[in-house]
């Protein structure tokens, strides 16, 4: 993105925050290592829970209602709470004149998706779905490195991650709140598979549910215009949460946790091994905190890096896999 002329103070963004859990807590701590960006409201539906993240993170203004948030002097908003009530907040926000980002998954569905992109274009606002690891360092680093160093196209992703220790009242146990591994961990998955392999083709799943009618486990197999992707998500199991780029003259190991990614390495044919490391710095949600705050500076309404295009095959992606194990959410 370009950058702010050093001889004129650029654009300080204001956000409100839309749900103070802990998604929106990762996103204060970040936000304190992005140039000319801070929060100056927050709301919540516990009234208790807004108050306490106020407190903690120095913010000025809790407000008492959605509209309340909406009516200050902000420039944009960023949607922390569950995926069952982005597509609201988001079109309300926007309608409001708003840029939002919202947390991944950013609609249920696809349907829903439609609805919130169609708001921004008739509002003229910026949407993006927040989807950190290509504003990661290391992500970065490792696309400028097989660019000067190659080993051929990508033709297969391999990714997944399961946590059997996810606490019993977690989001991801519950379909009202759009829950499973697959809306919980996949979009990270579907993300990386549709990055490096292109438009989706189709999609087969095989997986289970558990006794609430979210999926526990499931295994997708996805076709690309560009090869193939393996793809894991649970909440019953455990596994390592590592990722393999595969292509004809080498492969590409981002070790775990891939989604914060700091460390890859890559395997040649002709068995030279190289090793990248990355650190992260305040956490990493402030990387797609600044992107976003260049697109608004440079009046742009999409992001080049999560398209609303990406947005919409990832949200495709997480539907066909979900609904061909059953999963079904209240109010589809």
């Amino acid at each position: 993105m370009p950058s702010a002329d050093s001889s004129h103070p650029q654009q300080h963004i204001q956000f409100g925050i839309i749900g103070p859990g802990r998604a929106s807590a990762r996103f204060a701590e970040g936000i304190a290592a992005v140039p000319d960006a801070s929060i100056l409201v927050v709301w919540g539906r516990n009234h208790e829970r807004t108050s306490a993240y106020a407190e903690r993170f120095s913010i000025v203004h809790a407000a008492a209602s959605l509209d309340d948030l909406l009516a200050t002097n902000i420039d944009a908003v960023y949607v922390g709470t569950h995926p069952d009530t982005h597509a609201d907040l988001c079109i309300r926000a926007l309608a409001a004149g708003k840029h939002v980002l919202c947390e991944k998954p950013a609609g249920l569905n696809q349907r829903q998706l439609s609805e919130i992109l169609t708001a921004a274009r008739r509002h003229d606002r910026l949407f993006m779905e927040a989807m950190k690891p290509p504003f990661f360092p290391l992500y970065q680093s490792l696309r400028r490195h097989l660019a000067a160093d190659p080993i051929g196209p990508i033709g297969f992703v391999r990714a997944g991650h399961c946590d059997s220790t996810i606490a019993p009242d977690y989001p991801l146990h519950f379909p009202e709140l759009g829950g499973g591994g697959i809306m919980g961990i996949g979009p990270y998955e579907a993300f990386l598979a549709l990055d490096w392999l292109g438009p989706l083709k189709q999609v087969h799943t095989l997986g289970r549910l558990n006794s609430a009618g979210v999926d526990s486990f499931a295994l997708i197999h996805t076709e690309h215009e560009r090869g193939f992707a393996q793809l894991h998500t649970g909440i019953d199991l455990l596994s390592h949460g590592d990722a393999m780029l595969s292509a004809p003259r080498g492969y590409v190991l981002i070790h775990a946790n891939w989604w914060n990614p700091t460390r890859a390495t890559i395997h040649y044919l002709d068995h030279r091994k190289v090793e990248l490391h990355e650190p992260i710095a305040a956490g990493g949600f402030n990387y797609e905190t600044k992107h976003f705050c260049d697109l608004i500076r440079s009046g742009l309404r999409e992001s080049p890096e999560i398209p609303h295009a990406m947005s919409l095959a990832m949200a495709r992606l997480l539907e066909e896999a979900r609904t061909a194990l059953g999963v079904h959410f209240p109010g589809e």
